[in-house]
């Protein structure tokens, strides 16, 4: 193959694996859900795997063509979030059914990624066009998926790492943590965006990325 059909092989594979990981990230948080009892998801037709219904202008689109077009080390975005009544899921199953729903889709990336990782050897050697474009696939796959995973679990409003820190202090009774984390809810975005375009704080947080990928490789 010819470098351009490699980079055009790239670029599709890449989209794919990032939707694939998106999409099914969202997915997740609302089937969970729907095991809780709470069929808010489903019943607005968001437990869909058409990729129409979950695309976000900037998540889905900006923030992925911004990290590809300036040559970023990964890509990683995120889905339009699935809704999600959690009084619901709180009152059929506690806090523990709340924090269940807000990793769900941490835990779906990281089961994605060590799937990926498990099937890379056996097309490591490509013999077709088709063979390499699913090779590159599955590579991008595991990395995407990693870094969402990672992404994820910071605990920055409105990532699931928040989300699931705060249904933890409200299940042990922590109260004025819970109402300090709170405070810092409405300036979640403005902080997320700041570390992403700290390189010092970014690398330090996505540093468990190498780590995760060196165990799983």
């Amino acid at each position: 193959m010819s470098q351009q059909e490699i980079d055009i092989l790239k670029i599709i594979a890449s989209i794919l694996a990032l939707a694939v990981a998106i999409i099914g990230h969202e997915i997740m948080h609302g089937w969970v859900a729907y095991k809780y009892g709470d069929n808010t998801a489903k019943s607005q037709g968001r437990l869909s795997i058409n990729p129409i219904v979950h695309i976000d202008p900037v998540g889905t689109i900006l923030i992925p063509a911004i990290l590809y077009f300036t040559h970023a080390p990964f890509l990683f975005g995120w889905a339009k979030p699935v809704p999600i009544n959690i009084a619901t899921v709180i009152r059929n199953g506690g806090y523990g059914a709340a924090i269940a729903v807000s990793l769900a889709g941490i835990t779906y990336n990281l089961i994605l990624a060590i799937f990926f990782a498990t099937i890379l050897p056996l097309f490591e050697q490509p013999e077709s066009m088709f063979g390499g474009f699913f090779m590159i696939f599955i590579a991008q796959s595991i990395m995407i998926n990693v870094v969402l995973a990672v992404f994820n679990l910071w605990p920055i409003p409105p990532l699931d790492g928040s989300q699931a820190l705060l249904y933890l202090t409200q299940k042990f009774k922590w109260y004025k943590f819970a109402e300090l984390y709170e405070k810092v809810y409405p300036y979640g975005m403005i902080i997320l965006f700041g570390i992403l375009f700290i390189p010092q704080l970014s690398n330090i947080l996505f540093a468990p990325v190498s780590w995760i990928l060196d165990l799983i490789l």
